[in-house]
């Protein structure tokens, strides 16, 4: 522990930090002024306590980083990373910052791929809306011999993508997903995809750090939030060949609605519902009638 005059501690930060986030309306502030000095100091939240003091340069650095976090700029914005099942991504003004949510949507896409390996085929897997890169580099990563592709419309975060599944041998591609990948169809196994999903009447219920930075194209989906899964049934049933699978997330509140787009067609066998880890309604899942 230092001095009252002397350089000011960690712990002493962050609590500072919380509580000045705290009145910003930020939900997690004891956790992002953690991360953010973290960030600054090059380690790790669980490793500050092995600091004894910040230096002035450090302590500066922190408290500019935490007025951006208090108006509201994502925290992944500001560390320029957000962690997503095994793999880090970057991320930044321009593209959608991955939830933890996403990662249970990733983790049945990494699944349906296993059992295709498990039945002596290379599986064939398609993200749709890929934005960050996230769901596509999963599923490279933990099913090494899967072949992937990936499209994303907005150039922006595109380029972001490009950033995260370089060198990984996912196939990424800039475009409308509607007619993307034309020389796949009927051939894919597994079609993954986390498209807008918030309608545009719930525009002030939408927490700035997701209104005001996340890109337009990866919120806004009509006005029941479902046009963009209208497009994601269409494509997946052009893509998927006979008996191949397809998940796609929703909002919480379209548990029920999110499943009708696919079952309405008649094209749809086993159409579920599936919650994230919270329990709520996270995501639907469906297989092309054969």
């Amino acid at each position: 522990m230092t001095g009252p005059a002397g350089p000011p501690t960690p712990r002493a930060l962050v609590a500072a930090a919380a509580r000045r986030l705290a009145e910003a309306g930020v939900a997690s502030a004891d956790h992002d002024a953690a991360e953010l000095l973290a960030h600054v100091l090059g380690t790790s939240r669980a490793a500050l306590p092995l600091r004894d003091a910040v230096d002035t340069e450090e302590a500066s650095r922190f408290e500019a980083l935490v007025e951006r976090r208090a108006r509201r700029e994502p925290l992944q914005h500001l560390t320029g990373r957000v962690g997503f099942r095994y793999r880090e991504l970057v991320v930044g003004p321009g593209v959608f910052v991955p939830r933890p949510e996403t990662e249970v949507l990733a983790g049945w896409a990494v699944d349906r791929a296993r059992e295709v390996v498990d039945a002596g085929r290379v599986p064939v897997v398609v993200d749709l809306c890929t934005g960050s890169g996230a769901i596509a580099l999963s599923v490279a990563t933990e099913v090494p011999t899967a072949e992937v592709h990936a499209v994303e419309l907005d150039e922006g975060a595109a380029a972001w993508a490009e950033r995260n599944l370089a060198g990984t041998g996912v196939r990424l591609r800039q475009g409308d997903m509607a007619d993307a990948f034309p020389e796949l169809d009927g051939s894919v196994d597994v079609v993954v995809a986390n498209p807008p999903y918030i309608p545009l009447e719930a525009y002030e219920s939408v927490p700035p750090e997701v209104r005001d930075h996340d890109p337009s194209a990866a919120l806004w989906s009509g006005g029941d939030g479902l046009d963009a899964m209208r497009v994601v049934e269409r494509v997946a049933a052009r893509l998927l060949h006979g008996g191949g699978v397809v998940g796609a997330e929703h909002a919480d509140v379209q548990g029920e609605a999110a499943p009708a787009v696919f079952a309405a067609t008649g094209r749809w066998a086993e159409v579920r519902d599936h919650a994230d880890l919270a329990g709520r309604p996270r995501f639907v899942t469906a297989r092309l009638a054969r």
